[in-house]
């Protein structure tokens, strides 16, 4: 059966019909022949046994049983009646029970032929008893496909309701094989299928539906596992080539004096490996002809910042300028600060442009630029105004980029003839399997490694019956002369539940370090962006001791004094979200704290997420156990829901797969960019078919 037929409405598959169709449609998103066939089953059930009456065993397993009906009767209840019968085989006798549908099992039921039946038996009043089973009369199994292993496919109750029981899918998708007499387009080329030793597609297709041993069933569930991986992989490959084959960039083929007088004289510590490789991608990048279109990910404290910097010193060594372009005036304050006194000497001018930037500063800004005297532009979505032209800009820095919608950084592109070099960061890690599933258009690079010398933050579990002895602790850090964050959880569903415990919070603190010899500070979603920002100015100047907030102070706040960070409810927040919160601190030389308080009732996903936390403060290995906590859907947000909608792989199980599958596709493409030699035509029309029957990410295709 080919793919074109494949496509023909459910509703036309025999034992279907309009209604069933409907049901099939709204309940599993069922709309073709290709829909179901797609339709994977959960798990499986051995078939290959059958019991006697007299052999069974008080265990509600599922068991197979042929014997006849020899009695029917109605049996009122409490509320309604059920339908009981009488089953029998040699070796004794049993019941079967119906509480709905009771109508349709008299009507078609037949007494003293031989059944098939199939289900759980439960021990009911002395005698054993089968709920709603499944049954075939014995001619009809003996003369149908012989299912060794039985699918158990995805359901809902509606179907349950609408008589679309398990059995009923089961042949629906046998139909689809007897109509397609097996046999199924290949979609994978010979190549492929020799060096992976892959089951054909009409091969693989039955025995994921029905198959005939464990080992084919495996099998099977590889090839189109790596199928399903192989294809999507192929789509982001495919995009990021033609990228740099249609958008070509400014070629920095010089590294001249700045960026070398810098790295001799003015750099202030040594770059550590992960640094200087992701350095010489970048600069591969920028000499490429292509424009650079490059995600940089690393953990809080790994330096981005100088890898960001030495990326500017290129552009302006090749006489274009630079900008860096933050989500927060607080975040692109500290860029500029920190970018400022690594350039101080070396005579390269860089301004901040923000909001809060008065109208006579920002004209001189304006001016510079479109002259070219000003070389780095930091600042926040100010940058994106009409009024902001660049001279000759050639790259241009996204900080946590994820901040920031799709039509606010393509604006970037556009402050130049010929689009700058983008380079977007993020301290948020993502795990290596959905970077290459979700930025597999983008150039990825990782910085997997911290500065020397940096200490470990210390990170302790604590219940609340453990409170005074932490509250000792904050009052001998803020005796050394340290500051303190205590955060509160954010209930999005709840804005008046989050004020109310972060006011509750923080009487209760404000109790417990009062006025003159403690001044406390306190942020939250409520307040007016400028009251924010000036309670956070004086903990960041140091005035304030403590700072009591939610979850606002995130990302972003760079407070080398700040040593303590005490997450209240810590059982409430997610693993990548604690973790950010835990960067806040240990950004200055001194031991830094982190400590999670919980009460004493923990579910066991809480219980996991806390002492994975105790146990690494490495966000990588973090966001694995994250991935595997809660799946790529929750992680990657509402943004990109549906992004994933993967049919039968899972990046987190088959993570070897989705490796094995970029390879393959890597090299194919890197070989036959075009797919037009005759040993890949296969998979050209595979391709095609995918993108023009949006089975695959609708985003991309």
């Amino acid at each position: 059966m080919n793919a074109n037929s494949l496509q023909t409405p459910i509703v036309y598959l025999k034992g279907v019909g309009p209604n069933r169709a409907e049901t099939l449609q709204s309940e599993l998103g069922i709309h073709t022949f290709q829909d179901l066939l797609n339709l994977f089953p959960n798990r499986y059930i051995d078939k290959t046994h059958y019991y006697k009456i007299g052999q069974l065993q008080r265990s509600n397993a599922d068991v197979q049983i042929i014997g006849k009906i020899v009695h029917l009767k109605t049996v009122e209840q409490k509320k309604g009646k059920r339908l009981v019968a009488s089953f029998v085989d040699d070796t004794g006798e049993m019941e079967l029970v119906w509480f709905r549908g009771q109508k349709w099992i008299r009507e078609n039921i037949k007494l003293n032929k031989p059944y098939v039946i199939f289900g759980k038996c439960n021990w009911f009043n002395g005698k054993f008893s089968m709920p709603h089973p499944e049954m075939e009369l014995l001619k009809d199994h003996e003369q149908g496909l012989k299912v060794v292993m039985q699918p158990v496919y995805p359901s809902t109750e509606k179907l349950s309701n609408k008589g679309i029981s398990n059995r009923v899918i089961s042949k629906l998708v046998q139909q689809i094989f007897v109509e397609s007499k097996g046999r199924f387009t290949e979609t994978l080329s010979d190549k492929l299928l020799f060096e992976l030793k892959l089951l054909p597609k009409s091969e693989s297709l039955f025995n994921i539906h029905f198959p005939k041993n464990q080992e084919l069933l495996a099998k099977a569930q590889f090839r189109l596992k790596f199928e399903e991986l192989f294809y999507i992989q192929m789509q982001l490959i495919a995009k990021n080539m033609l990228h740099k084959q249609k958008i070509k960039g400014f070629n920095f083929d010089q590294v001249g004096t700045i960026f070398n007088e810098f790295y001799k004289s003015h750099l202030p510590f040594e770059l550590t490996g992960a640094q200087k490789r992701v350095i010489k991608e970048i600069r591969g990048d920028l000499g490429s002809n292509a424009q650079m279109n490059r995600l940089l990910q690393g953990d809080v404290g790994s330096g981005k910042t100088i890898v960001a910097v030495m990326a500017m010193l290129l552009a302006i060594d090749n006489g274009f300028q630079a900008c860096l372009m933050a989500p927060t005036e607080i975040l692109a304050n500290q860029h500029y600060t920190g970018i400022s006194e690594l350039l101080e000497g070396t005579g390269i001018t860089c301004s901040l442009l923000t909001g809060s930037v008065k109208k006579s500063a920002r004209k001189p800004i304006h001016e510079q630029l479109e002259s070219g005297e000003l070389q780095i532009l930091i600042g926040t979505h100010a940058l994106l105004e009409d009024k902001v032209k660049f001279k000759n800009l050639g790259l241009a820095i996204v900080d946590e980029q994820h901040r920031f919608g799709v039509a606010q950084r393509s604006r970037l592109w556009h402050k130049n003839d010929i689009p700058p070099h983008i380079l977007v960061m993020t301290a948020t890690p993502i795990p290596r399997t959905l970077a290459m599933s979700l930025y597999g258009d983008l150039d990825v690079s990782t910085i997997d490694e911290l500065p020397p010398g940096r200490k470990p933050i210390k990170t302790v579990h604590r219940f609340d019956s453990n409170r005074l002895k932490v509250f000792q602790f904050i009052r001998d850090e803020i005796k050394k002369g340290r500051q303190i964050y205590i955060v509160y959880p954010l209930i999005q569903e709840s804005e008046a539940l989050d004020y109310k415990d972060l006011m509750d919070g923080y009487e209760s603190i404000a109790r417990d370090f009062p006025l003159p010899d403690f001044q406390i500070s306190i942020v939250h979603g409520q307040m007016k962006p400028a009251d924010k920002d000036y309670e956070m100015e004086r903990f960041v100047k140091g005035e304030t001791q403590i700072m009591v907030a939610t979850t606002v102070i995130e990302v972003g706040v760079n407070v080398p004094n700040a040593s303590v960070m005490i997450i209240e409810s810590a059982e409430r927040f997610g693993l990548s979200q604690l973790h950010q919160l835990r960067g806040r601190v240990g950004r200055g030389a001194d031991q830094s704290y982190c400590i999670l308080m919980t009460g004493n009732k923990l579910s066991t996903e809480a219980k996991t997420r806390l002492q994975t936390m105790v146990h690494t403060n490495d966000g990588f290995e973090i966001a694995e156990v994250d991935l595997k906590l809660r799946g790529p859907g929750d992680i990657m947000g509402t943004q990109q829901s549906g992004v994933l909608n993967l049919k039968i792989a899972d990046i987190v199980k088959d993570n070897d797969i989705l490796k094995t599958a970029r390879y393959h596709a890597m090299q194919l493409l890197k070989d036959d960019s075009s797919l037009e030699k005759p040993e890949n035509l296969v998979i050209r029309h595979a391709y095609a078919q995918l993108v023009k029957y949006k089975n695959i990410w609708n985003y991309i295709s």
